[in-house]
């Protein structure tokens, strides 16, 4: 057992998110949103490069000492995968680690719309995931794909870096490709994806041009791509898409686009007040004949209102999503009011006027 192997039982078994090792300070752990120091000495940056190396394979180590950040999958069987990242920093180095569990949560454990399973079992289109980092985007499409893997009979690929959620091959056969292990980048994974039979596409992130485009593509011509951006809402995840490509290429990609979506799946966490954890609300958009002619006439900013006519298709606005929970006493007024979008609905919740800040 790896030295550090400890640290990530501890992790487990506290319920903690984030693991934090920095030179210089103690182990941190990030509980249900806030940051806990754990009653240990401060780490040693010898001691800490040596700790992580013991975890790392020779061509991850390489990578960190060239360039000063790498990212990798690390796994201990029966207890969880683990997201790595280690970066250089003033006093050494440091190292942040996401706990991906073993055990897929479920759509009915997690509660999802009717909607987003009937997203999962469509034959083509672009489905997006987005959120701020740190949102629960995987752990959202990890319970789509789930679905899908068990109720359809066909090849589900993802690309990833790193592999998170492990799927095993249920009714679906089921491929994982890690970008830098399997592959030299999404771009090239997604090309020769188009040679590979595939029925549904996950590409992990969606980073830049040449991904992006290809997605789409892959979307447009038969499959069904799911996808994940770093946008807080619907109508800002299609501005952005639009927004990476060049000026004489937006006309033609936003008709693109306006043929290829189906749906988006904005999200972001919340801090339950009624028990430990945390909930999500989420703000979704369903491609219907209405939004796509939103997106091909660049009136992205209807879009909100095109939601809340939409509601009997399943669409939903991520203010109504946060009313409900707040109103369910499942979260905070302060909470609600600081990740809303229309925040004059939810002024007169608040005990004490709002901070300059975050008006």
């Amino acid at each position: 057992m790896a030295k550090i192997d400890a640290f990530f039982k501890l992790m487990y078994d506290e319920g903690a998110s984030d693991l934090h090792l920095i030179s210089g300070q103690q182990p941190i752990l990030r509980i249900n949103g806030d940051i806990e120091r754990v009653k240990y000495k401060e780490l040693d940056n010898d001691e800490l490069k040596s700790m992580l190396y013991e975890i790392t394979a020779e061509d991850k180590v390489k990578v960190f000492e060239e360039t000063g950040d790498v990212d990798f999958g690390y796994e201990i069987p029966g207890i969880a995968r683990f997201r790595c990242n280690f970066f250089n920093q003033k006093y050494g180095v440091g190292a942040v680690f996401r706990l991906i569990p073993s055990d897929i949560l479920t759509a009915e454990q997690l509660g999802l719309q009717p909607i987003l399973l009937k997203m999962a079992m469509l034959h083509k289109g672009l489905v997006l995931v987005t959120g701020p980092t740190g949102s629960g985007k995987s752990t959202t499409l990890a319970a789509m794909i789930d679905y899908a893997n068990h109720h359809r009979k066909d090849h589900i690929l993802t690309v990833e870096d790193p592999i998170e959620f492990v799927h095993k091959s249920a009714d679906c056969i089921v491929n994982h490709r890690e970008v830098g292990t399997h592959t030299k980048s999404f771009s090239s994974a997604l090309k020769g994806a188009l040679r590979e039979d595939p029925d549904i596409i996950l590409v992990g992130e969606m980073r830049d041009l040449e991904t992006i485009a290809l997605a789409i593509e892959a979307a447009a011509t038969g499959h069904l791509v799911f996808g994940t951006l770093h946008t807080q809402s619907a109508a800002k995840t299609i501005d952005r898409i639009i927004d990476v490509f060049p000026a004489n290429q937006q006309s033609q990609i936003r008709t693109t686009l306006s043929e290829a979506l189906m749906g988006v799946v904005a999200q972001n966490l919340f801090k339950r007040i009624d028990k430990k954890g945390r909930c999500a609300c989420l703000e979704i958009l369903v491609g219907t004949p209405a939004v796509r002619n939103l997106i091909r006439e660049n009136k992205t900013f209807q879009i909100p209102s095109a939601i809340q006519t939409g509601k009997k298709l399943g669409m939903q606005s991520l203010d109504d999503s946060i009313l409900e929970r707040l109103q369910d006493g499942w979260i905070s007024a302060e909470d609600a009011y600081d990740k809303s979008i229309t925040k004059e609905r939810f002024i007169n919740f608040l005990k004490e006027p709002p901070d300059v800040f975050s008006m």
